[in-house]
C-alpha cells in the first residue's frame, strides 16, 4: 500500500462513525452567506421546489472540485426538474468566492464559516494528527478549526423532508450529478 493511501485509509477510519442525516429526517433550516456575502437561506429557496445540498471539504480539495464541476456540467437538466442547487464549505465567503469562480459554477457556494450547519447535518470530524501534519485546517477553515464535513449530499423536498441522501467516509466516493438527477425524477414521479 502506497503512502498516500495510507493516508486516506486513515482519514476514512477517522469518518467512519459519521452517518449524518437520513431519507425521511426533516431538514435544518439555515441561513448562510454566498460567494459574495448575501445571506441565502434554505426556507426561502424550497419555496421554489426541491433543494439539493452538496457538502464538500473546500476549494483545495481535487476531488470536491470534480464533484462540483459535475453538478454544473448538469445543472440546466437540474433545474429543469425544479431543484435549486447549494454547495456549503466550512470555508469563509472568500473561499466560497475561490470555488466558484475556479469551477465556473452557476448555483450558490455557500461559507459555513463557523460550522453550525455541518454539525445539524451531523456532518463533522477531525480527520487525525497524521492529516494536520499534511494540511493546516486552521488555515482553510473560516473559524481556523482542525474539522472538516464528510462529503455529502442531499436532496429535500419543499416540505423540508430529506428525500434522497448520500453520506460518504470514503471522501473520493461522491453521489455524482446522474445519481441525483435520477433521485429527483423518482421522487417527482411518486
Amino acid at each position: 500500500m502506497s503512502a498516500l493511501q495510507e493516508f486516506q485509509k486513515l482519514v476514512i477510519a477517522n469518518a467512519s462513525e459519521v452517518k449524518g442525516l437520513s431519507i425521511g429526517d426533516t431538514a435544518p433550516d439555515f441561513t448562510l452567506p454566498n460567494a459574495f456575502g448575501n445571506n441565502i437561506s434554505l426556507s426561502d429557496a424550497l419555496k421554489e421546489g426541491f433543494v439539493i445540498i452538496k457538502f464538500y471539504r473546500g476549494e483545495w480539495c481535487p476531488i470536491c472540485n470534480l464533484d462540483l464541476r459535475e453538478i454544473q456540467k448538469h445543472l440546466p437538466e437540474i433545474q429543469a426538474l425544479g431543484a435549486t442547487v447549494f454547495a456549503i464549505s466550512p470555508q469563509s465567503p472568500d473561499g466560497a468566492l475561490t470555488a466558484a469562480q475556479k469551477n465556473e459554477l452557476g448555483y450558490e457556494v455557500l461559507s459555513d464559516a463557523h460550522q453550525e450547519v455541518i454539525k445539524a447535518y451531523n456532518l463533522q470530524f477531525d480527520p487525525g494528527e497524521d492529516y494536520h501534519q499534511r494540511r493546516d485546517l486552521t488555515q482553510e477553515n473560516g473559524d481556523g478549526s482542525k474539522t472538516l464535513p464528510v462529503p455529502a449530499t442531499f436532496i429535500i423536498d419543499s416540505n423540508q423532508k430529506i428525500v434522497a441522501a448520500h453520506v460518504e467516509a470514503n471522501y473520493t466516493e461522491r453521489m455524482s450529478a446522474l445519481e441525483v438527477i435520477a433521485a429527483l425524477k423518482k421522487v417527482k414521479a411518486k
